[in-house]
């Protein structure tokens, strides 16, 4: 069986490295599947979750704030701004987080930014769907 090798890095350090039979990403212009020998592609990446499929069939779920993916033939390397492992997930706090960023785009006024308080609402809509999936799967 062909693996492709996968690292998952952020600021705070190394979440995951190993090898995997497929990949899955949270790309700008939608959800990418990457498999060993795939082409090379460099993309941004938006908030949501990588699913990475080992070589045993199990799934590894993480959640990241967005970030950058590079692929090559034979790895595939996610740079995120942030990342969780799924099991880090607080479906309560993500809700929180998400009603919260909701009240702040209600409440707009001329002082606030429009454009950040989207990005956020965006980060906490997928921080608590993420959450709920992997709730799902345990």
């Amino acid at each position: 069986m062909a693996t492709i090798a996968v690292d998952i890095v952020s600021a705070e350090g190394e979440i995951y490295s190993g090898e995997a039979a497929m990949v899955f990403a949270p790309a700008k212009m939608g959800e990418v599947g990457i498999a060993p020998r795939h082409a090379p592609l460099l993309t941004a990446l938006k908030p949501g979750e990588v699913r990475v499929q080992d070589t045993e069939g199990e799934e590894h779920f993480f959640y990241i704030t967005g970030g950058m993916l590079e692929v090559q033939p034979h790895a595939v390397m996610v740079l995120a701004d942030t990342a969780l492992r799924g099991d880090q997930l607080d479906e309560a706090a993500a809700l929180a987080a998400r009603d919260e960023a909701a009240r702040a785009l209600e409440g707009i006024s001329e002082e606030t930014d429009v454009a950040k308080a989207q990005a956020e609402l965006a980060e906490a809509e997928a921080r608590y769907r993420a959450a709920q999936k992997l709730k799902g799967k345990r």
